[in-house]
């Protein structure tokens, strides 16, 4: 289906900075929403249900799976966690651009039900760069780093899958890149005879 809006999916390996990069993009563009995924894993930090990510029990996840209600859903890192197929189907029928912040495999699921979504990886420049930012951030033991290293590997290699990739060795250019995908994508001729209906009409354009 051709929906109004436009559905961004950005995935990374952790420690990439996808996270960083979509929350300047929101504080930037207004018209961007954020979708927010439901996750079994405990809020770390600030974080708080229902604007990172609603956080649930593993039987509420249970109950979502049994009942159809993700779109997508998956293991990743020890932790569930699933997007509602719903939440995003209102929010683009209404005509907004929602960012989803994914792993790889739900990103590739997104894609095969919501076949107009724009896929967007964002790598690290280095593997030395990718250890040392998962160190500096200070969440994670050594040993859980030395696991999210192994499956940035497998990670990475899904990224010839996606439509756009972001190489972030310099956070202002990454967002750069990322706010012109975004703009790019507003500016094609489905998305612009969507938007200026009006004008495509009165210049006979169809």
């Amino acid at each position: 289906m051709d929906y109004p809006g436009n559905l961004f999916v950005v995935a990374a390996p952790s420690g990439a900075g996808k996270s960083s990069l979509v929350k300047a993009l929101l504080e930037l563009d207004s018209r961007v929403q954020p979708s927010v995924s439901h996750t079994t894993r405990p809020p770390r930090g600030q974080e708080k249900h229902g604007r990172e990510y609603f956080f649930v029990s593993p039987q509420e996840f249970d109950a979502m799976v049994l009942s159809d209600g993700f779109v997508e859903w998956a293991f990743v890192h020890g932790h569930r966690y699933g997007t509602s197929k719903k939440a995003i189907e209102e929010r683009i029928a209404q005509g907004a651009d929602v960012i989803l912040e994914i792993d790889f495999q739900g990103a590739l699921q997104i894609k095969r039900i919501f076949t107009n979504a724009v896929l967007i990886f964002i790598l690290p420049p280095s593997w030395e760069e990718l250890r040392s930012r998962l160190e500096r951030r200070g969440e994670d033991a050594p040993d859980v780093i030395d696991l999210r290293l192994q499956n940035a590997a497998e990670e990475m290699a899904q990224a010839r899958e996606f439509d756009f990739v972001i190489i972030n060795e310099l956070f202002e250019r990454a967002l750069f890149d990322l706010k012109a995908i975004v703009h790019a994508q507003r500016l094609k001729f489905s998305a612009q005879r969507r938007a200026r209906a009006d004008t495509f009409k009165a210049l006979n354009i169809t």
